[in-house]
């Protein structure tokens, strides 16, 4: 029977009880990231009835870990990766050239060879020594990510969008098209995905010096064969979730992206957060465009699961300038605030291409207002390097705009623990952040702190404005 009413407790819990049918009694490999990313997935297949899993982990990360009676563990010694795409990237090929000790690790737990692999979202659906990947991508789905795609979707869906132009790596052609772009701040490139995926910002410049542009065409040159330009869009960065199902698509709260502004226009990639809310009209307008664009999505690929669409908030409205593929952290967060179980659950179901018998307006109708109640600001940084060789956890104090080491606990502290890409940390937060706090404001103060107290590197970061709320009052 379809649950009609998710408010309900019960509903709930049949729903979650039905969903674990794909991993009741089973053996699962988790894989591969640092080791405090799997909490959520261990306490899920815990509830689930899984049997013990193995998480097969490329660090120990920032925060609570499983605990050791929860489920075995196998450290990978990966590579130390220069970037989060640089991380990202490798990920698929670990996987699939485990070294012998832990091969080893993996046979002696599943000798029989039935086990299911439960992974990133940046793994491919091949199998993994025999092994079925529950939560891999189909090519197909990894190339929806390419920016140089993504304005064909909006075109198709009817979104409004920024100008832009799809340019080959030469320094003159790419100073002709942001010369044309430019609306006064500049021109954003972004590299094409000819080496694979690319995130975190590592292929995204602000150009507006000549410096600017050479410095920016000399990394693409490396790198790609193909260059998105389009204006610098002044605003708020922002996000819309939705899940793809088989009968329609379930559309969520926006998000706040913590996308900062550093020296010499370097965009700085931190946290997110709910704190903060555009305009009643805009959030009509982003959760539409959120609808439409998971309706072309199975359309066009079969797609299936959570996806997730990054833009700006402008002083004219949302603009689109990416499509996540995957359940990104924004839509995982939103997640993790209401019932984390419920939405991991969909999404192995969905990607494993079980109907989960949810209908939208039911997973919509309890979703998204148990989402604008539980309220979370996710203030964080990726330092380049290491600057802990153990994670650790530093009480603080917040006075409304920055952050201190405190003596006594506060209810906030900064947790920072070493990964292949160098140090991830975070800022944690008590369960009630105040009203109409940015989280973008959060995290400057967090690489402030970062940069003070344990000499991060990150250098001086302001938060975009929100030009939109500006100028409508």
């Amino acid at each position: 029977m379809q649950p009609r009413d998710l408010s309900d407790p019960a509903d709930r819990q049949a729903l979650r009880t039905r969903l674990g049918d794909l991993l009741r009694d089973r053996l699962v490999i988790c894989a591969v990231a640092p080791l405090a990313g799997f909490v959520d997935w261990v306490a899920l297949l815990e509830e689930a009835g899984a049997r013990r899993p193995l998480v097969v982990a490329s660090a120990i990360g920032a925060g609570p870990v499983p605990r050791p009676e929860q489920a075995d563990v196998v450290l990978l010694d990966v590579p130390e990766a220069t970037s989060l795409t640089e991380e990202v990237r490798q990920q698929d090929g670990v996987l699939r050239n485990l070294p012998d000790d832990v091969v080893r690790v993996v046979e002696a737990y599943d000798p029989e060879g039935t086990a299911v692999w439960l992974t990133t979202p940046f793994i491919g659906t091949g199998p993994v020594l025999g092994r079925e990947v529950v939560c891999g991508r189909p090519d197909a789905w990894f190339a929806l990510e390419d920016k140089l795609v993504v304005d064909d979707i909006w075109d198709a869906v009817g979104a409004p969008r920024a100008a832009s132009c799809a340019v080959p790596v030469d320094l003159d052609a790419l100073r002709r098209a942001s010369s044309e772009l430019d609306r006064g701040d500049g021109a954003v490139w972004a590299g094409d995905a000819r080496e694979g995926f690319n995130g975190g910002g590592d292929f995204v410049r602000w150009v507006v010096t000549d410096a600017d542009a050479a410095a920016a065409h000399d990394f693409f040159s490396r790198h790609c064969d193909r260059v998105r330009v389009m204006p610098f869009l002044d605003g708020v960065p922002c996000s819309i979730h939705g899940l793809v199902m088989a009968t329609g698509t379930a559309v969520f709260r926006p998000v706040e992206l913590a996308i900062l502004r550093g020296r010499d226009r370097r965009l700085v990639y931190g946290g997110l957060g709910t704190t903060w809310d555009p305009p009643e009209e805009d959030r009509a307008q982003m959760r539409d465009l959120a609808r439409r664009t998971g309706e072309r999505l199975r359309d066009q690929v079969g797609y299936r699961g959570a996806f997730g669409i990054d833009g700006i908030l402008t002083v004219d409205g949302f603009r689109p300038t990416e499509l996540n593929s995957r359940m990104s952290a924004g839509i995982g967060s939103l997640a993790r605030v209401v019932d984390p179980s419920l939405f991991n659950l969909l999404q192995f179901n969905l990607l494993a291409g079980r109907d989960p018998g949810v209908p939208v307006e039911a997973l919509e109708g309890w979703a998204v207002p148990a989402m604008d109640r539980a309220r979370f600001a996710k203030a964080t940084a990726m330092v380049a390097r290491r600057v802990v060789r153990e994670p650790e956890d530093i009480a603080v104090a917040w006075d409304g705009a920055t952050l201190v080491r405190s003596s006594e606990p506060t209810g906030w502290s900064v947790s920072a623990g070493p990964n292949a890409a160098g140090t991830y940390c975070r800022l944690n937060t008590p369960g009630e952040v105040p009203a109409a706090t940015r989280v973008a404001d959060l995290n400057v103060a967090l690489m402030r702190f970062l940069d003070a107290e344990l000499d991060a590197g990150i250098g001086e970061v302001t938060a975009a404005p929100d030009v939109r709320r500006c100028a409508t009052g």
